[in-house]
């Protein structure tokens, strides 16, 4: 398969409609999305973990490692956003892949340059507010994707389909996904492209603890859990001493604040980078239990692509009259 052509990779200039998430620490340094880019999917930096000066850095290197297109993941929320923007902006980046936060502000001085913009969004209400805004595409993601899913606990199948029904934009599906095959269902339930964090996670170049991706190669999939609800940003990850120590406090009926200081007693950056697997925040989707090695990305994309064939070869197939 050279090709495979749907709005999405016309828009975004892409041989594959494939895009590696934006995953902090893991996609935020160049080797993953460059690497996943150079493979004719699209690949991410995420932006969300990192000071001005080192975004900066690291962009300056993505784009020398790649003539690719790429994009840049960024929480709209985060402090200093502005200046991660005027950087992306000033360097013109290709693709802009917002979360937590609107979009309208910023798009036009973007589509001025030629970029698009792809907002994160998890419900239709906020899918609807994505395009009223004006932007060009939309990932859509259900309860089974790590990270920051909906709290709501919609599956990405349910989710997709409500959102395709109202939208009429290209619609990017992302959540418990980690093959060709997964792949092949969400196109062919009406997604233009379909966005893999956690398969791109246990890859070579994802820049994170050895332990962190020991963790999840391990892990099946029903060993994820909802972290946080009562927080009011749940995080999807591992079952460990702190999502337990979180669902004993929710027992006991802790206040607010003791509760809200126990969730952030835990971050992403213990597990990601200090290797404290039993205590951070193990960030990864239900799909960890379809993934049984560690690979380089391209060799993950070398995958995707042929399981992709063979899925939409088999479906060929089924619709073929007998002879």
């Amino acid at each position: 398969m050279d090709h495979f052509h749907t709005r999405a990779t016309q828009l975004l200039k892409i041989r594959y409609p494939i895009l590696q998430a934006g995953m902090s620490w893991a996609s935020s340094s160049a080797a993953l999305p460059a690497a996943v880019s150079n493979a004719g999917g699209l690949g991410v930096l995420a932006a969300g973990p990192l000071y001005v000066q080192d975004f900066c850095r690291v962009l300056d290197e993505l784009r020398a490692a790649t003539h690719q297109p790429y994009g840049v993941n960024i929480p709209l929320y985060r402090p200093q956003a502005a200046e991660l923007l005027d950087a992306m902006h000033a360097r013109r980046v290709p693709v802009v892949i917002a979360s937590q936060g609107g979009p309208k502000a910023h798009l036009a001085r973007f589509h001025d340059i030629g970029s698009v913009w792809i907002q994160v969004v998890s419900t239709l209400e906020h899918a609807r507010k994505a395009q009223d805004a004006g932007v060009d595409a939309i990932v859509v993601v259900g309860t089974e994707a790590g990270g920051h899913p909906p709290g709501n606990e919609v599956s990405t199948m349910v989710t997709v389909r409500r959102v395709l029904q109202d939208i009429s934009i290209p619609v990017i599906a992302g959540g418990g996904v980690a093959d060709g095959w997964g792949i092949a269902a969400l196109l062919a339930l009406g997604a233009e492209a379909v966005q893999l964090g956690t398969r791109f996670l246990l890859t070579d170049e994802a820049t994170v603890h050895a332990a962190y991706k020991d963790a999840v190669l391990a892990a099946d999939v029903a060993d994820t859990v909802l972290i946080g609800k009562r927080h009011g940003l749940p995080v999807r990850g591992l079952r460990n001493q702190f999502a337990e120590k979180i669902f004993e406090a929710e027992d006991q009926h802790l206040s607010d604040d003791a509760y809200d200081a126990l969730f952030k007693s835990s971050t992403l950056k213990q597990a990601a980078l200090e290797g404290n697997v039993d205590w951070g925040k193990v960030e990864a989707g239900q799909s960890a239990g379809l993934v049984h090695q560690i690979q380089p990305a391209a060799h993950v994309m070398h995958d995707l692509i042929h399981e992709l064939d063979m899925a939409t070869r088999r479906i060929h197939h089924m619709c073929r009259h007998p002879d």
